[in-house]
């Protein structure tokens, strides 16, 4: 059964603040288990992000790349991960029709 990544899932919170990513969401952002994630506020909204992977950062401290890039990279993987959100959110408002 094939199953759609951008729906909403309910995770259970454990009584330690453990939450299960699921299995469609760490396949299709390539988050290793055991791994790592960012996790942090943006606007009221807690956000999940994967780690760049060492290949995905690989040469970033090599001649010929500036100081920074790699952070760069980061906030450029972040806004294209809100943009996706802000189209999921508009898709999931309810019109002002209904």
């Amino acid at each position: 059964m094939v199953s759609s990544t951008s729906e909403p899932t309910v995770v259970r919170v454990s009584q330690k603040g453990q939450a299960t990513i699921p299995k469609g969401l760490r396949e299709k952002f390539g988050i290793e288990t055991p791994g790592e994630v960012f996790v942090y506020e943006d606007e009221g909204r807690i956000v999940v992000e994967p780690v760049p992977s060492p290949d995905e950062l690989h040469g970033i401290h090599a001649e010929g790349h500036e100081r920074g890039e790699a952070t760069e990279r980061l906030r450029e993987l972040r806004d294209e991960e809100k943009r996706r959100e802000a189209k999921r959110a508009e898709r999931l408002r309810p019109s002002e029709d209904e």
